[in-house]
């Protein structure tokens, strides 16, 4: 999955998304997205890459737990057929969870 296809599936969501960050003092309210592709899980083969994988990260950022949203994020990277891992943690500094999903592409 390329940048641009990655974010042709953010925009299906309707919420702000950006790469990797905003801008400084240009974050929207939340709910919003950043995702980057902070590197690569590829498969060998007589010691050259046989198949190259982009780790993708989907990071969604919430001011409250929006079970509702997370499933919508979760509906939107099945029906692109990604296997995805989900983790979760409140950022205290921020005042924010940030639902993490993670995968290859």
């Amino acid at each position: 999955m390329t940048h641009k296809e990655v974010m042709r599936m953010l925009a299906e969501l309707d919420i702000p998304f950006a790469y990797d960050h905003f801008a400084e003092g240009e974050a929207p309210d939340p709910p919003f997205i950043c995702f980057l592709f902070p590197g690569s899980d590829n498969f060998s083969a007589d010691n050259v890459v046989y198949a190259a994988f982009e780790n993708l990260n989907v990071e969604l950022y919430t001011d409250e737990k929006n079970p509702e949203l997370e499933g919508r994020v979760e509906d939107r990277l099945n029906s692109h057929e990604l296997f995805w891992n989900k983790s979760e943690v409140w950022i205290e500094s921020e005042k924010l969870y940030e639902v993490l999903y993670t995968m290859s592409v």
